[in-house]
């Protein structure tokens, strides 16, 4: 450690310190945290570990002691129930400090959560973590019966700062498989003494037994002032930082682009990995894995001690940001063989911090690179901390076979990164585990039911029969629709998924009703515009005879259009059904047996309205890989065709330009009187269609023949339009760049919001903000004009403040609360949809 904590920096600026529990024998807090800023105004601090080996190299023998020391006090508090307990860590900092206390915890299986998802393994559970950059985790266990025991579950995180995560993790898989006993473990536990009641009463409710154990405990005493004046320092120091070529500024492009006038060569090892023992714990690590590579280990380091040479010097061991244990252990193996003169152990991670040259400072440097894993989530930065600038005479990169792809290799990746600042770089790939689907620890196989044909109006919705078949089930007699304000807070607390209610729907004002009437009028030709130009490009590249699917129901107005046109320019009658897509759930899988049934799925083209940051984008992609693996035969093709593509997320759409879609302004009266999709466990069995309502009762507002009809008179005058621009698009390069995503992250980080499913992009997503949601405030680009006028309406009649921004990639982007409370829908604590 060094002499000076490396919290002063931050600590004689902002007044933040670390006051302690007092817990006899603890270490201090000091010696296992510092502190580091990122751009927060909802929090000035970040504390970073100096013994997790994330985001400071540490020696490999000291991360896995604090880690297996806790495993140990773990079994002593267990005792004879030890034998049947099971471990899961948190992605993606606590993947290996997981498995290191299910190493001091004995025969214990482990598992880690993780954000990739995995073609064919089904999801044993899942939860959000409000503060995360990619906050949806995954549990994906080889056996699904690994969690459904009823001995102790031990859940282990780095940091226990509030607790909100570990309740929701609680609360998701209590209610699959209870338990009578939880225990959770964290390096520091940090909750206020209200966190700690909360937690108490939590255990109560539930009828359970939960312990907390941490290395140390203690709060952060945070002064008057400190998130403005934390803010301030972010941005004087990242101005700074702008045009630098050193290392340690705040300036990621400053940083990434730092170069050495002789780059270090870059080598490769390929080790031998003991067949069949995973690179981590995302499907599960059982003891017998950890036996078998206890006995490897020696060898494999070794290998690693032959490929550095006789003279490594001062070796880093560079983990990749979930993979965690793999690399610790290689490291310590190394360092455990005295082969290096020093080993030390980290690894890289999605986390933006500011990095401040300063021994007082937590973060010295930082090296910024893009991802190289294919995330589900789209691209972004990575970052590696504290290694540029560390006198490193050779680093290890250690990434799975997954992500050993070209851009780990490319001029800005990781390894090319890394050369400017050691004497040398060593890659180290370990293959990624396949989890065998097929496995007889699987239920077996039933015979799959008949499902029923589409419902079709006017039975179901106000659409004509011909113009969309629904894949789904009426749920019109069951009473689904609840508060906006009530919705929010069970969304945001992790007790219910926004899939399983109904916001009440929005009733608009004459005025809201005159602005739409307006909108449509002014936009009508410029939507069969964009109208012409997806279908004819989909009608090039895609099939002369598609099948269109639109996602239900922003996507559903639109494939009707898309019909339309088809009809009209070239007189083919596509076949047009409307399907459910749930953000963290998937695509309805019985909706896709029953496509595959009846149509050729290389035929069919899914349809949505808009992309924002492409959420739904990533989410189809997944689902439909997922249901390939698992019934063969010919697949879907994952591209999603959109009317308007702002975030540039696909590459078949009508526009690129955000404006306003006058569909986009209501709810189910334009959408064929139908429902959002309701996907709930009581409800939706697996043999069922996701389901929505018929709102039969508000015939009277209905406005979605209209609609198309507006939109279908304009298609001759538009014609020639399309016939040129379509000409154009199949000539350019329309892949994606994904900038809407880098928007996203880039605006939850400056509002403090930490969240990006909190954060949506474009004028549809903002409209809908205001509908269904509670919304914080709205950014608007400045100088918008009409395109905003529903928008601007919608926000006054909720009290929301819209505020002007330059550099805005969209027309407007909508905040969601992000600490709902009651009082946060609007000047009168109600929500636009109870009055």
């Amino acid at each position: 450690m060094d002499a000076v904590w490396s919290g002063t920096w931050v600590a004689d600026r902002l007044g933040v310190r670390l006051e302690e529990a007092g817990d006899p024998g603890s270490p201090r807090l000091d010696e296992l945290l510092g502190l580091a800023l990122r751009r927060n105004p909802k929090r000035a601090h970040l504390l970073v570990s100096q013994v997790l080996g994330k985001h400071v190299p540490q020696s490999p023998e000291a991360v896995y002691a604090a880690g297996h020391g806790l495993g140990e006090r773990v079994r002593a508090l267990l005792g004879d129930d030890a034998a049947s307990a099971v471990v899961l860590g948190y992605a993606e900092t606590a993947t290996g400090l997981g498995h290191c206390v299910a190493d001091g915890l004995g025969a214990a299986p482990c598992l880690h959560s993780t954000r990739r998802p995995v073609p064919g393994v089904e999801p044993a559970g899942g939860f959000e973590e409000a503060h995360s950059h990619a906050t949806s985790h995954l549990l994906l266990p080889e056996d699904p019966k690994l969690l459904a025991g009823s001995g102790p579950l031990v859940l282990v995180d780095d940091e226990f700062s509030t607790g909100n995560t570990v309740l929701n993790t609680i609360r998701d898989l209590h209610a699959r498989h209870p338990r009578g006993h939880y225990v959770v473990v964290a390096l520091v536990d940090m909750r206020s003494p209200a966190d700690r009641d909360r937690l108490t009463a939590f255990a109560a409710e539930l009828g359970a037994r939960v312990d907390l154990i941490a290395l140390a405990s203690g709060t952060v005493h945070l002064p008057e002032g400190v998130l403005a004046k934390g803010q301030a320092l972010v941005e004087e120091y990242e101005e700074q930082g702008a045009g630098s070529s050193t290392a340690g500024t705040g300036s990621s492009t400053a940083v990434a682009a730092a170069t050495a006038s002789a780059a270090a060569p870059v080598g490769r090892v390929v080790l031998d990995w003991p067949d069949g023992v995973p690179d981590g714990g995302r499907h599960g690590f059982t003891p017998e894995h950890r036996a078998r590579l206890e006995a490897a280990l020696p060898a494999l380091a070794r290998q690693l001690a032959g490929a550095l040479g006789a003279e490594p010097g001062r070796v880093l061991v560079l983990g990749n940001e979930e993979l965690m244990y793999a690399p610790l252990r290689l490291a310590r193996a190394l360092e455990e063989s005295g082969a290096a003169a020093e080993v030390r152990f980290s690894t890289t991670t999605r986390s933006p911090v500011l990095a401040v040259d300063d021994p007082g400072y937590a973060i010295r440097t930082r090296l910024v690179f893009p991802a190289h894993d294919c995330p589900a989530d789209g691209p972004g930065d990575r970052y590696a901390y504290n290694v540029a600038g560390a006198g490193f005479d050779t680093v290890v990169a250690v990434v799975d076979t997954h992500g050993d792809t070209g851009a780990l290799h490319a001029p800005d990746g990781l390894l090319a990164r890394l050369a400017p600042h050691t004497g040398r770089v060593l890659l180290a790939v370990v293959p990624s585990y396949t989890p065998d689907v097929s496995s007889d620890r699987r239920e077996p196989i039933m015979p799959e039911p008949i499902l029923p044909e589409p419902l079709r109006g006017p039975a179901f919705s106000s659409y004509a029969a011909e113009d969309c078949g629904w894949l789904l089930q009426d749920l019109s007699d069951v009473a689904l629709e609840a508060p906006t304000e009530e919705r929010e807070e069970a969304i945001q607390a992790g007790g219910a998924h926004y899939a399983e209610s109904l916001p009440v729907e929005y009733q608009p004002s004459p005025q809201y009703q005159e602005l739409y009437r307006s909108a449509l009028a002014a936009s009508a030709a410029r939507i069969a515009r964009a109208v012409g130009t997806v279908t004819e490009t989909v009608l090039a590249e895609r099939s002369p005879s598609p099948v269109l699917v639109s996602l239900a129901r922003a996507g559903t107005p639109v494939g009707v259009l898309m019909r339309r046109w088809a009809q009209a320019r070239h007189g083919l009658d596509l076949p047009h059904y409307a399907v459910s897509i749930v953000r963290g759930r998937g695509i309805d899988p019985n909706a896709l047996r029953w496509l595959a049934a009846h149509h050729n799925p290389a035929d069919v083209v899914f349809v949505d309205g808009w992309t924002g940051k492409g959420a739904i984008t990533r989410e189809l992609a997944a689902a439909l890989a997922a249901h390939g693996k698992e019934v063969g035969g010919p697949g879907f093709d994952p591209e999603i065709v959109v009317l308007a593509d702002p975030g540039s997320c696909v590459r078949t759409y009508g526009t690129r330009e955000d404006f306003l879609i006058p569909s986009a302004c209501l709810n189910s009266t334009v959408s064929g009187l139908i429902s959002r999709t309701v996907l709930r466990s009581d409800l939706v069995g697996p043999a069922d269609f996701h389901g929505a309502k018929f709102y039969r009762e508000l015939a009277g507002a209905d406005v979605s023949t209209g609609f198309i009809d507006a939109v279908s008179a304009s298609f001759d005058e538009v014609a020639e339009a399309v016939d040129a621009e379509v000409k154009e698009l199949l000539a350019a390069d329309r892949t994606p760049t994904w900038e809407g995503w880098a928007a996203v992250e880039r605006i939850s980080e400056e509002y403090g919001i930490h969240d990006v499913n909190l954060v949506k992009p474009g004028v549809g997503e903002t409209t809908r903000v205001l509908l269904r949601r509670v919304p914080w405030k709205i950014l608007a680009q400045r100088g918008a004009g009409a395109d905003l006028d529903h928008v601007r309406l919608l926000a006054e009649q909720r009290g929301v403040p819209v505020e002007e921004v330059d550099g805005l990639p969209y027309t407007c982007v909508g905040l969601i609360h992000p600490r709902f409370t009651r009082g946060a829908t609007g000047a009168d604590g109600k929500a636009v949809a109870s009055k």
